[in-house]
């Protein structure tokens, strides 16, 4: 027990240097972007090729970690998202940013799948729940805790991308020094868009948002901030407190999941964030207090948006489908992540910056429609529903069977003990299939 203490630990400081470096890098472009005046459209452009990069690293940083190993790989992609953070104050053009941004979403997708697949071989049925509660918090409060690095140096200077860079060149070391067997990566069952959207269009289409929604104000809200006149100091506490509520909210929003309609629950919450929305972009320029809580509550809500529509799904799945089903909302959330910055940027340069609470607003307008008019299935009573998981999606890579809805599959997938007057050939075959070999991972 205190090994893997031990080897969680190091493995959870790991986690906070590496999403800190990262969280506290992508407020730093937005807002060093707007300093150098480029027009928020190129901005979301050049922003949004993190995305492009993330989800092709979801879908094939994988096989660079089955070939070389997680150790490797890991030293490998935090060596190269290092090294690209140091090039972008050399030379701030667009054309190149961009390619360090999409280099950069590919293998900090790599980083998370070796991160979060070594956490999740610690899990069992008896700390699964406990496992995944931990690394949410961790996640979330890492975070935050990157916004507030912004205060305390000059982001038209060199020095934040080196204060990056070295947060991520240290997470290497915790996880390098493990003497812990690395997991196993291996593929699992996959899941198309189109299958995904027939069995849950409002499931497909709730991720799909999500990722629009959140991507857009990650990229665009430092730029929306430093517009509208926020100093240093009120971008950090600006961008921290829509994080710090989105960890906040997502336990009251998991309770009325559990107790009512899902359905209804999500139709709520879009309004609710419409509304927020809305009243973001009206007091952008009157109110700091105000304008905080706000956009912390359209954060926090919007935010919740996503564990629904997986719970949504999830209702209407098969227990040993849960790997392929949350493989295809990821894709599904990372399709809409590709669109979310340069979808804002285009109503930040008509609207000034206010444009990005405008169309996030109609955004979620679309989805209200869609819930109240579109097609739908079939959902169980709601004493039926599976229990409502708090998930951040940026964190979800490779934790299938960290998932504590996960258990209920391991437990249906175990196999009879076989009979010991068996053919022993069957015998064989059965503890091979109950050997070693992990659960299939994302």
């Amino acid at each position: 027990m205190q090994k893997t203490a031990l080897t969680l630990s190091s493995l959870i400081i790991s986690i906070i240097l590496l999403i800190s470096g990262n969280a506290f890098l992508m407020t730093l472009l937005g807002l060093r972007l707007s300093i150098e005046e480029f027009s928020a459209g190129l901005i979301g452009w050049i922003l949004v090729f993190y995305s492009f990069g993330f989800v092709a690293g979801t879908l094939w940083a994988g096989r660079i970690i089955e070939k070389v190993g997680h150790i490797r790989a890991f030293a490998v992609f935090a060596a190269v998202l290092a090294a690209s953070i140091l090039v972008y104050p050399m030379a701030v053009e667009a054309g190149l940013w961009g390619g360090l941004r999409a280099l950069g979403g590919f293998v900090m997708a790599g980083l998370m799948i070796v991160m979060e697949s070594w956490f999740s071989s610690k899990a069992d049925n008896r700390n699964r729940a406990t496992l995944f509660a931990v690394y949410q918090l961790v996640f979330f409060l890492s975070t935050a805790g990157g916004q507030v690095l912004i205060r305390f140096s000059d982001p038209a200077g060199f020095v934040p991308f080196s204060l990056a860079a070295i947060l991520i060149a240290l997470a290497l070391v915790p996880l390098s020094l493990t003497r812990e067997a690395s997991p196993t990566i291996t593929q699992g069952e996959r899941m198309s868009l189109r299958r995904l959207y027939k069995a849950s269009p409002q499931g497909a289409l709730g991720a799909l948002v999500a990722g629009l929604l959140i991507s857009a104000f990650y990229a665009m809200g430092p730029v929306f901030a430093n517009r509208i006149g926020l100093d240093v100091n009120q971008l950090s506490n600006f961008m921290a407190a829509s994080i710090i509520a989105a960890m906040l909210l997502a336990w009251p929003v998991g309770r009325l999941c559990d107790r009512y309609d899902r359905h209804q629950v999500m139709l709520i919450a879009s309004c609710v964030a419409a509304v927020c929305s809305l009243a973001a972009a009206l007091i952008a320029d009157f109110n700091m207090l105000l304008l905080v809580i706000a956009v912390g509550l359209y954060m926090g809500i919007t935010a919740t948006l996503y564990p629904i529509a997986v719970a949504i799904t999830n209702d209407l799945m098969e227990s040993d489908q849960i790997t392929a089903t949350s493989t295809a909302l990821l894709l599904s959330y990372g399709v809409g992540s590709c669109i979310g910055a340069p979808l804002s940027a285009l109503f930040m340069e008509l609207l000034g910056p206010r444009g990005l609470f405008v169309s996030n607003a109609l955004t979620l307008g679309g989805l209200i429609l869609f819930m109240l008019f579109g097609p739908s299935r079939k959902h169980p009573a709601i004493e039926d529903q599976q229990q409502f998981i708090t998930l951040a999606p940026e964190a979800a890579l490779g934790l299938a069977e960290l998932d504590p809805r996960y258990t209920e599959f391991e437990e249906s997938s175990e196999t009879p003990t076989a009979d010991p007057s068996a053919d022993p050939a069957s015998e064989s075959q059965h503890t091979e299939d109950l050997g070693p070999e992990q659960p299939p991972r994302v």
